[in-house]
C-alpha cells in the first residue's frame, strides 16, 4: 500500500519591509512521506521570503519537472523557479531558461558549499540565479513549528527574516552565495 501524504493547513502572515509586501495566505501543504519537516518549513519560508498572490507550490518531490516553488504571470509564463537543496546543473540551465529568476535554497551546510563549488563553473552563465544558504540548525529549528495546523508571522527587515508562532520565534540568517 502506498504512503499518501500528510496535509498541513498554514496561516501565513508576511510583512516584507524590504519589498514593501504585507499579506496574508491560508496555506494548504502537502508533506511527500519521504519529505522531513526541515524540508517542508524551508519550503515555508522561501513562500514567505518571495510571497505573492501568484505564488504557489507545486506538486513537490513526485514530480521531477517543476521546482519546490513557482511564481506564474497570467499567461503562464514562470517568473520565479524556486527550487530547494542540490539541484544538478542541467536542472538549473532548464529552468534559467524558462524562467525570468531562478532561486536555490541550499541547507545541507558543509554538503551545500562543497555542491556549490562545484556548480559554479557550469551555472556562471545563468545571469537570473540566486543561490542562497540557510544554516542546517537554523532549518531544524524552523521544523520545529511543524503542526498540522499552525500560524505563522514572518517579518522580514534589512535581510533579517523574524519567524513566529504564538509560542515561540526564532531568526533566520540567510546567507547569499550567489545574488542574480
Amino acid at each position: 500500500m502506498a504512503l499518501r501524504a500528510t496535509i498541513f493547513k498554514l496561516d501565513l502572515h508576511v510583512a516584507d519591509m524590504d519589498r514593501g509586501y504585507y499579506g496574508s495566505h491560508a496555506l494548504t501543504l502537502a508533506r511527500h512521506p519521504s519529505e522531513t519537516d526541515e524540508r517542508m518549513m524551508l519550503r515555508v519560508l522561501a513562500f514567505a521570503l518571495y510571497a505573492d498572490e501568484g505564488l504557489a507550490f507545486t506538486r513537490g518531490l513526485s514530480t521531477t519537472d517543476e521546482p519546490a516553488l513557482w511564481h506564474k504571470d497570467l499567461t503562464g509564463s514562470i517568473l520565479n523557479w524556486i527550487e530547494l537543496g542540490h539541484p544538478d546543473e542541467r536542472r538549473l540551465l532548464q529552468a534559467g531558461g524558462k524562467s525570468e529568476r531562478v532561486v536555490v535554497f541550499c541547507y545541507g551546510g558543509h554538503a551545500s558549499q562543497v555542491w556549490w563549488q562545484g556548480a559554479q563553473a557550469a551555472v556562471a552563465r545563468i545571469r537570473n540565479l540566486s543561490v542562497l544558504s540557510v544554516s542546517p540548525a537554523a532549518v531544524q529549528a524552523l521544523a520545529g513549528f511543524a503542526q498540522r495546523a499552525m500560524t505563522l508571522h514572518v517579518t522580514i527587515q534589512e535581510g533579517a527574516v523574524l519567524v513566529a508562532s504564538d509560542s515561540d520565534s526564532l531568526v533566520v540568517e540567510i546567507d547569499t552565495w550567489r545574488a542574480g
